[in-house]
């Protein structure tokens, strides 16, 4: 839907975009999953300028709430959603510290998290444990970060409940994809 249109980018320290055959690879493994798209729910933390976010919205995602602590950031999920004509009822985008708005109940529960902290950053294991402690997540959603490919991180460690998928390095970057145990 919005292929060969220029997605504005943050810029800055802490900010990196998906590359794209990293995003062709993650989403490839998606689908492999059996997604439909268009009853999918999305959790988009550390969104910086929301691409995957909006790849999952080129499919047919339901919504997508983009969620990021910059001001800058968020201004530019907003412009690139009326860049590309998303509906407002399709996605929100808060701007908000990731572990603060985590700390909080959800209002309801997501099907599909995209975790995209900065690299060097060491938040995952703590932002899945909130994300299930608070009911952001289904049972059998999705989880997916994508991390520093040298971070020492044992992914079946990262929470009980995740059953790994995937673990894949692309260069610089790791992508995860767990599922959220069913009880």
């Amino acid at each position: 839907m919005y292929k060969g249109r220029a997605l504005k980018s943050t810029t800055g320290p802490g900010f990196r975009p998906a590359m794209g055959a990293v995003r062709e690879a993650l989403f490839s493994m998606l689908e492999s999953r059996d997604i439909v798209w268009e009853e999918t729910r999305i959790l988009d933390l550390f969104a910086g300028s929301g691409s995957l976010g909006f790849e999952a919205l080129s499919r047919g995602a339901a919504h997508v709430c983009f969620v990021d602590a910059a001001a800058y950031a968020a201004k530019v999920i907003t412009a690139n959603a009326e860049t590309f004509g998303v509906s407002p009822e399709r996605y929100n985008v808060v701007q908000s510290q990731t572990g603060k708005m985590l700390g909080k109940r959800a209002p309801a529960p997501y099907d599909l998290v995209f975790i995209d902290p900065p690299y060097k950053d060491t938040v995952l294991a703590y932002t899945v444990k909130k994300l299930l402690a608070n009911g952001w997540v289904k049972p059998g959603a999705l989880v997916n970060a994508e991390i520093e490919a040298r971070q020492r991180i044992a992914p079946e460690a990262v929470h009980p409940e995740l059953v790994l998928h995937a673990d894949r390095s692309y260069g610089q970057t790791r992508v995860l994809i767990w599922e959220v145990s069913r009880p």
